[in-house]
């Protein structure tokens, strides 16, 4: 194994042969870590969590409690590849938090970007790729193969469905089933969800101008709004509409690019 001298290891937890463990790394009473497991430089792990298989986290990210991170996919094709879960920087991931890796039917690979607080009890399932400065609040759940783009946030109790992405600032409320894509910037609530309207709390608290604001909330009638277009004609006319700013570009990638499930609908 590669412990840095200035690691902190309790003298109960187990530290497999070949885990790397840099320095300023503390690890709490009865934690276990893998041998194929990375610790970056700073990062905390309290006590009994359990880390395993072929994962990576980033400096200075802190982890609670029981949280399991890195154990094999809840995929029933899973027959212990070698697959992966990379954690960025600076994350807080709670008590019982739940992290898998991917796996060699998705993309090999699990992700989880920095800054990102999951609370108590979250899951993030094999194969999704979270972005930066997302919150994931209590018990609320990712399928595998989802997308969840930066500032977006999952309210707690909320589950989205395998495959499904969340779009850039999107914001799901509690208690919501989410079955297809989210579109970024709005808010979607309910079981089923249903989109609210544009997330204009999310906006302002990211700082967005006014003049942004305004020109996501046309972008959202555009697409949403009372008419005879289908949904792709809708998109097309947007789209010709610009130039755009950079929120209602994003809309646009966002529309088209691959996806395997519908649009999230008011």
């Amino acid at each position: 194994m590669n412990i840095h001298p200035s690691a902190s290891i309790h003298r109960t937890a187990i530290v497999e042969d070949g885990a790397i463990v840099e320095a300023n790394v503390s690890v709490g009473p009865f934690a276990f870590i893998g041998s194929d497991v990375v610790l970056r430089e700073g990062v905390a792990v309290k006590s009994h969590c359990v880390i395993k298989g072929w994962t990576e986290i980033g400096e200075l990210t802190e982890i609670f409690p029981f949280a399991a991170i890195g154990d094999a996919p809840q995929d029933l094709k899973y027959r212990g590849e070698r697959t992966r879960l990379i954690i960025g920087a600076r994350n807080c991931i709670r008590e019982g938090v739940t992290m898998n890796t991917g796996t060699t039917g998705g993309r090999g690979i699990t992700r989880v970007g920095s800054d990102c607080l999951f609370m108590t009890g979250s899951h993030v399932g094999h194969d999704s790729i979270v972005g930066n400065r997302v919150i994931m609040a209590n018990q609320a759940a990712l399928g595998g193969h989802c997308v969840v783009e930066d500032f977006a946030v999952i309210s707690g109790l909320s589950g989205v469905h395998q495959f499904a992405r969340v779009g850039r600032s999107a914001f799901v409320g509690a208690l919501t089933f989410v079955d297809r894509d989210v579109i970024p910037f709005t808010q979607v609530q309910g079981s089923p969800g249903k989109l609210r309207g544009v997330n204009l709390i999310g906006l302002r608290r990211r700082q967005i101008t006014t003049k942004e604001i305004q020109e996501v909330k046309t972008a959202y009638r555009a697409l949403f709004g009372p008419g005879e277009l289908v949904f792709q004609q809708r998109i097309s006319k947007l789209a010709a509409a610009g130039p755009h700013c950079d929120c209602v570009n994003r809309i646009l990638e966002f529309v088209n690019e691959n996806t395997k499930r519908k649009y999230m609908k008011p």
